[in-house]
């Protein structure tokens, strides 16, 4: 069902908090009682007082999937859905905007539990990230987790402090401080706190949101959103675009939110999970033809917070069962020199995007400059120096040089 397909009555979407039918103005209130249909979770329809007449049905699960279904049973209906506080805030008025458009619906928003957490804790909303344990693991959150930073995090149940607890522990930043508020602006509203070293919090409510304020151990990784992370943090076998280069590639690649990367010969996925932790709603799919490697980088991806860059195999035969848009930006990183692979990512690159390869060998390097004759571009070589002991002194170990082309298919 498309958004041009919506014939009926305009869907209300009411915002309904903890505080239930009490905490609901005149509109929302007349909304709901004048509706013919209900759609709402549970725990939601149970807030509305039972002798409304309306028909009360439950979300199925899984939802997404069922929802075009579902209004087509009721089109035509006066329609009301409950959703939790903001509607449009991670919520399902997000969802039903996306699926029948705008027009079609009629928004009554609460306040938002990150609104209700800031105003408990005194923190600025404006200035706090807002992370989703939704649906997706929580290790979505370690991109923002930096010292002195404050962060909200939506969860999925009970469990999810449990777990940011220990993903903090596990990621330099034992000494956070966790709050958990659940039911908020309910009159069972809880509000508990303790660090992320020595939690021990039994399990609670599982409607909740989680503060942490990050406080970083001094000796702990650092691992910002600025590309350029320490060799360190990436597992593999050594196949990886060092730090130095990396910074500069990722520079060349220039992500934008939203974009949608191609990593081809991926090796321990560096540039995939660099543009991914750029911003939240970056994606990358990396095209690595060995196994191993393809396990290494979905492990990498986790343990730095972007576990949904995709992993596939060797990118001439597996290009066909990709998403079907084409990539915003194409790096290629290895394989340069295969038959066709530059001709597959060319012809496969949207108009206006970006393709950055990078060359250590001869061999490629000249291909390189084959394929800059003929579509113009950039090219450029970097020579990065390191220090190492050499006896009681210091001396400059050269790493292997890299030619760069970067071009912007026009």
């Amino acid at each position: 069902m498309t958004a041009a397909s919506w014939s009926g009555p305009p869907i209300v979407v009411v915002g309904i908090g903890a505080d239930g039918w009490e905490g609901l103005g005149r509109v929302a209130r007349e909304a709901i009682a004048g509706c013919a249909v209900l759609f709402g979770a549970q725990r939601q329809l149970a807030l509305v007082p039972v002798d409304s007449a309306v028909e009360r049905v439950a979300w199925p699960s899984p939802l997404v999937p069922a929802l075009s279904g579902l209004f087509e049973r009721y089109s035509g209906a006066r329609i009301c859905v409950l959703a939790s506080g903001d509607p449009m805030f991670y919520g399902i008025g997000v969802t039903l905007a996306r699926l029948f458009g705008a027009g079609a619906l009629r928004v009554l928003p609460q306040a938002s539990s990150a609104s209700l957490a800031c105003a408990r804790l005194g923190w600025a909303l404006a200035e706090v990230p807002v992370v989703s344990a939704v649906g997706r693991p929580v290790e979505t959150v370690l991109p923002e987790l930096t010292d002195r930073r404050r962060v909200l995090v939506l969860s999925a149940d009970e469990h999810t402090p449990g777990r940011i607890a220990e993903l903090l522990r596990g990621n330099g930043l034992g000494a956070s401080t966790v709050t958990v508020l659940a039911q908020l602006g309910g009159p069972d509203e809880q509000i508990r706190a303790a660090t992320a070293q020595s939690w021990g919090l039994p399990v609670g409510d599982p409607l909740n949101i989680v503060a942490v304020e990050c406080v970083a151990d001094a000796e702990g990784p650092r691992a910002t959103r600025i590309p350029g992370l320490s060799d360190g943090l990436f597992g593999g076998d050594g196949q990886l675009t060092k730090s130095e280069v990396r910074a500069l590639t990722l520079a060349a690649l220039a992500p934008a939110p939203g974009e949608l990367l191609w990593d081809v010969g991926g090796g321990s996925g560096s540039i995939a999970i660099e543009w991914c932790r750029t911003h939240p709603n970056c994606r990358a799919v990396t095209f690595e033809r060995l196994e191993h490697r393809r396990r290494q980088i979905a492990t990498n991806a986790a343990a730095l917070g972007v576990p949904h860059v995709v992993v596939r195999g060797e990118v001439r035969t597996e290009v066909e069962s990709t998403e079907s848009a084409p990539p915003d930006a194409i790096f290629v990183g290895g394989g340069v020199t295969q038959d066709g692979l530059l001709e597959t990512c060319w012809s496969h690159l949207r108009h206006g995007g970006r393709l950055v390869a990078n060359a250590v060998t001869a061999e490629s390097e000249a291909l390189l400059l084959t394929w800059a004759k003929a579509h113009g571009g950039e090219l450029r070589k970097f020579q990065i120096y390191r220090a190492e002991p050499l006896g009681t002194f210091t001396a400059w170990r050269p790493q292997l040089p890299v030619a760069q082309w970067s071009v912007r298919k026009a």
